[in-house]
């Protein structure tokens, strides 16, 4: 698992808000909205870009300019953080372990607009994380592109 730490530590030490990541709209939306809360709330920051099989073949998954884009956008918003890229066989429940051991006050997750058919044959993590936390979650969805 790769860890990344920001540059400048400021923040409260007991609030954690977690944000489930991915490099595209929704995970963009999650991130400023978790942003926004971290500033307001004086907390730390965990980012978890999590994946099934690494980085090969999943493009949700953030390579490495995305990782040091990430950093830079914590230091310049004075938000404490860390980034962690998990593995393992699923994405939510990889994101909620994360909440669960960091203790999080807030799960911050992006969603994004599926046809019903689209939710029946693939399932979806937001679904399966807005139900499985012990936290409050806030989920966000991207502005519309037009």
């Amino acid at each position: 698992m790769l860890v990344l730490r920001a540059r400048r530590e400021v923040g409260t030490v007991g609030t954690t808000i977690v944000v489930g990541y991915s490099p595209d709209p929704p995970g963009t939306a999650a991130l400023d909205a978790a942003l926004e809360e971290a500033r307001v709330r004086d907390a730390r920051l965990l980012v978890v870009n999590a994946t099934r099989g690494g980085a090969l073949g999943d493009d949700t998954y953030a390579c490495a300019e995305d990782l040091e884009a990430l950093e830079r956008r914590l230091a310049e918003c004075g938000v404490a953080g860390e980034v962690h890229q998990p593995m393992g066989r699923d994405v939510a429940e990889l994101i909620l372990a994360a909440a669960e051991e960091a203790d999080a006050a807030l799960l911050v997750i992006g969603v994004r607009r599926r046809s019903a058919v689209g939710k029946l044959l693939l399932g979806s993590v937001s679904q399966r994380v807005l139900l499985g936390a012990e936290c409050p979650v806030l989920a966000v969805k991207p502005p519309l592109a037009g």
